[in-house]
């Protein structure tokens, strides 16, 4: 049972990856394998354009086409729900994306520890043979498929060493000949100084984490106050608009009233003057038919009595004063009312134009602080970072204040330090909205910010601040200032001070330098993206010249 569950494991493995096949596909000799691990091999081939099949090596003039094996592919899926039911400890044994045990003849079992000594892995039987043999001697450490990158490749050496000039491992080897000279330390020694650069940097990140929860928070806060106040404004605003059409209809109400009263007198009074003329025709036409009867009488002194009767009584007079009243008699409060619309559009046009412009001027955004109470609210306090001092420069008062001396300062090594440039950043990185001061005695120095990422080394460009991208800097000198980034210069006018303020809003982007005396003077502002926190920096020309952050708190 056992040799035929052997067997059924082999027909369904990979002979390329020797693994279960994933995704079996089946080649045109008849062999199947793993769809990608034939893919890679058949890679390899692409340039000798000769593809073969790697157990009967049967070669094929074009790149076959590969077929899933559906039926191999559902007795691999029954494999593996069988071996999980039959043995649980399956997962001892070591998938493609695990280390292998480098000693198991057969099915390789997971490695539990790998040796920088014999550079190999072990898995925990292979293991406690191992450190029988070496008495725990070796060194050990977790399972890795690099651990051939720990061994020098020119000394075969394990690489315990590590060189700060270069920046590279090296084995104690390396550091008596080719690395002779150069600053080498151990690594494990290396090892604390980068977890104290780690734990500085995971610091500078809680801080950036720590700042922009904040900031969302105000942002969510000022989301809120937006929302509010738009819905009072459209509340009050259609209120308003309602308030207004409702007069308006008012307002035609009335002069509808207006209108048909004044119809319903002057048609009265047409309709009075209708129904008396109408009465005087009928009278008119009684009259004429009488005399067109008389007319007829044959007797003469009949004829004159009966006519003298009739002329005797009275004939009213007509005056044609209907023909007087005009053919649009309510013209003229049409035309009234078409100014008053006029009007109206034409002092609403000119009023709607006003407050569109108030809605454009709204913004409730962060905006930089406009007074030095306002900004001292973001008031940091800073300090300088010994390691990156210029071998020159002297710190002072809590690497608060610093100094250029004519001498070389004993600082120690360190690849933090600028080599050529007259400069220092800050132990602070910041991040979110920060102001600091500082004050300025000498001839000639500049107030600065930097990434940490600034080169250390060389007197090019990609090291002095103002010179490159990751740098922005005031050039303060007695009579002028000039504000430099990326080698650009920008003369900067503005109130000469001992005293400089800087703001910086690293979210937004806003970099601002004052000049701070009685008032305060904003001399150069930046919009930018930040990409990465920024450090505080001081450039100083002169010996005897110095700089101290000045203690706003």
């Amino acid at each position: 049972m056992a040799q035929q569950a052997e067997l059924q494991t082999e027909t369904l493995s990979c002979s390329i990856c020797l693994d279960l096949l994933k995704e079996p596909v089946t080649v045109p000799c008849g062999h199947s394998y793993c769809r990608t691990c034939i893919s890679s091999f058949w890679d390899g081939e692409k340039e000798k354009n000769n593809y073969s099949c790697p157990q009967c090596r049967r070669k094929f003039t074009e790149r076959p086409d590969l077929v899933k094996n559906i039926m191999l592919a559902e007795l691999v899926e029954e494999k593996k729900k069988n071996r999980l039911q039959d043995d649980p400890d399956d997962q001892r044994f070591a998938a493609a994306e695990d280390v292998a045990c480098d000693v198991c003849t057969e099915r390789k079992l997971k490695a539990s520890k790998s040796c920088l000594n014999c550079v190999a892995s072990y898995c925990e039987k292979h293991l406690q043979q191992h450190n029988d043999v070496t008495l725990k001697r070796h060194k050990l450490v977790d399972p890795s498929k690099k651990i051939q990158e720990k061994i020098c490749s020119r000394h075969d050496e394990v690489m315990k060493m590590f060189c700060r000039t270069d920046q590279q491992c090296i084995c104690i080897f390396c550091s008596m000949e080719e690395h002779k000279d150069h600053d080498t330390v151990s690594a494990a020694a290396e090892k604390t100084e980068k977890q104290r650069e780690l734990q500085e940097s995971r610091a500078d990140i809680h801080k950036n984490i720590q700042d922009r929860e904040k900031d969302v928070e105000l942002l969510k806060e000022q989301e809120k106050t937006i929302n509010l106040s738009a819905d009072q404004t459209v509340e009050h605003s259609e209120q308003m608009f309602t308030e207004l059409i409702h007069l308006l209809q008012r307002r035609s109400s009335e002069l509808e009233k207006e209108v048909r009263s004044k119809q319903q007198t002057e048609v009265s009074a047409v309709r009075a003057l209708q129904e008396k003329l109408e009465q005087e025709i009928i009278e008119l036409k009684n009259r004429d038919a009488k005399l067109q009867q008389i007319s007829h009488t044959e007797d003469h002194i009949q004829f004159v009595l009966s006519y003298s009767s009739m002329s005797a009584l009275s004939v009213s007079t007509h005056s044609s004063i209907i023909l007087t009243a005009p053919e649009n008699c309510f013209e003229e409060v049409t035309a009234a009312v078409s100014e008053l619309r006029e009007h109206l559009h034409k002092v609403l046009m000119e009023d709607w134009t006003n407050v569109c412009h108030i809605v454009e001027r709204v913004d409730d955004l962060p905006s930089e602080p406009r007074t030095r109470a306002g900004l001292l609210k973001y008031s940091q306090e800073i300090t300088l970072d010994p390691n990156t001092a210029f071998i020159e420069l002297s710190l002072s008062e809590g690497n608060r204040k610093v100094t250029r001396m004519r001498e070389d300062q004993p600082h120690p090594d360190h690849p933090d330090r600028f080599i050529d440039w007259s400069q220092v950043l800050s132990r602070e990185s910041l991040t979110g909205r920060c102001y600091w001061e500082v004050e300025v005695r000498g001839e000639g120095v500049e107030v600065s910010v930097a990434y940490k990422s600034i080169s250390r080394g060389g007197e090019g460009d990609e090291s002095g601040f103002g010179l490159n991208n990751k740098s922005w800097t005031l050039k303060c000198f007695p009579n002028r200032y000039t504000f430099y980034h990326n080698s650009i210069e920008t003369p900067v006018p503005g109130s000469q001070s001992s005293r400089i303020g800087v703001y910086v809003d690293h979210t937004a982007g806003v970099l601002s330098f004052y000049s701070v005396s009685e008032t305060m003077t904003l001399l150069h502002r930046v919009n930018t993206t930040f990409t990465e926190p920024l450090h505080a920096g001081i450039y100083v020309y002169h010996c005897g010249d110095s700089v101290e952050f000045c203690k706003l708190r």
